[in-house]
């Protein structure tokens, strides 16, 4: 007898998501990193020579971003994203990819959404966002429970993030990341942002039961000796590595690689015109 195939690992309540980011909402999110992520979006796309007049953006935060693209079609960042096919010639992806239990499923839709060269570009925290929070909630639970849960979203690096782009079915890929500093009086108050927010732990795999005060006090007394703020040293400071991925829907028109074995000149000899003679100063 055959077994039925198991269901894919979920990564994301869901449920647990939106009600946070309801909450968020009710008492006044903190749109700090949005803010930061549409400036530099907007600088990328000044320095395109293009416009863009039929877009979407994919996102949690509607109203947030409704406000920095007023002519773009606010999606939500569902698992089935409605968009229909061709019809647009950018598509942002707006600090939610990170929650998505398929990301690459996430960009292969919004590919198909584009029409031939039209633009994908995407900002989500990765690298090394959070690390020294992890790092703390982690050896404090360990330390006083003996147990160990997750608290803080894995983060993609840049490198395997960039890869996501091709894999989408996307040209001319690009990724980088944009690195940001924030300093806040503890790391108590840094968990309450994170929730203002909307980001709080949401993870399918979380603890139900809030720590113990006494895993939260050890946790932070950590944090504080890993992460002082050199400019003031009753701070502390955390780290978020904002990643941009960029594509664009394959089009006759665009540069390709040359084919294998069609190369005119060979590297020697491309290597020797580039070297100077002996003759030159």
């Amino acid at each position: 007898m055959t077994s039925a195939p198991s269901s894919p690992r979920r990564l994301t309540d869901r449920a647990r998501l939106e009600l946070g980011r309801a909450r968020a909402r009710r008492q006044g999110p903190v749109t700090l990193l949005h803010d930061l992520a549409a400036d530099e979006i907007k600088d990328r796309l000044a320095e395109i020579n293009r416009r863009f007049t039929d877009l979407a953006v994919v996102s949690g935060w509607p109203d947030t971003w409704s406000a920095r693209f007023p002519t773009a079609r606010q999606v939500a960042d569902a698992e089935v994203l409605d968009l229909a096919p061709a019809s647009l010639d950018l598509v942002i992806h707006a600090l939610a990819l990170h929650w998505a239990d398929d990301p690459v499923g996430q960009m292969v839709q919004a590919a198909r959404a584009l029409r031939p060269d039209g633009l994908f570009l995407a900002v989500l925290p990765g690298g090394e966002s959070l690390a020294g929070l992890r790092a703390a909630l982690s050896q404090a639970e360990v330390e006083l429970t003996g147990g160990l849960s997750p608290h803080v979203l894995p983060m993609g690096d840049l490198r395997d993030l960039g890869g996501l782009i091709s894999r989408a079915g996307l040209a001319l890929p690009v990724a980088d990341s944009v690195p940001v500093t924030l300093s806040y009086r503890d790391m108590l108050h840094l968990g309450r942002e994170l929730r203002a927010m909307g980001e709080g732990n949401a993870m399918a795999d979380r603890r139900r039961q809030p720590l113990p005060r006494a895993v939260l006090a050890h946790a932070a007394q950590l944090y504080a000796e890993a992460n002082p703020d050199p400019d003031d040293p009753a701070r502390v400071l955390a780290r978020i590595e904002l990643i941009f991925l960029t594509g664009w829907a394959p089009a006759p028109s665009q540069p390709k690689p040359l084919r294998p074995g069609s190369a005119t000149v060979s590297l020697a000899d491309a290597l020797a015109r580039a070297r100077p003679s002996e003759s030159e100063p």
